[in-house]
């Protein structure tokens, strides 16, 4: 039984890197491919290439390292990539200063106050 309960914890990791591969491999998709360009990174061919190797891999597994290598593309894609090609596109950014809804084209209306 705890074997059994291990294993269908196992799948369910595997199905939720297998999300994770599949939401960065839409979003690679979908991004221009100046941006990748601009942002100094590998063309968009390269990334959809590698993305989606890792996703067929990650649904997949036919060899027991070659997941783990998969994840490690997906995370790099992630966490370096991905923000630099938003960046440079103008996509939408956490923090920083978005403004308010009372800014005007030279600051803040503060209503005359």
């Amino acid at each position: 039984m705890l074997i059994q309960g291990f294993n269908s914890l196992l799948g369910l990791l595997q199905l939720a890197f297998a999300a994770f591969a599949a939401f960065a491999f839409i979003d690679a998709l979908t991004r221009r491919e100046d941006a990748y360009r601009a942002a100094s990174k590998q063309s968009k061919p390269f990334w959809l290439i590698i993305l989606g190797i890792a996703l067929a891999v990650l649904l997949f597994p036919i060899i027991s390292f070659l997941p783990i290598i998969g994840l490690i593309a997906v995370i790099v894609y992630t966490v370096d990539v991905r923000p630099a090609v938003r960046e440079v596109s103008g996509g939408p950014r956490r923090g920083g200063s978005r403004g308010s809804s009372s800014d005007g084209p030279y600051g803040p209306y503060n209503g005359g106050r």
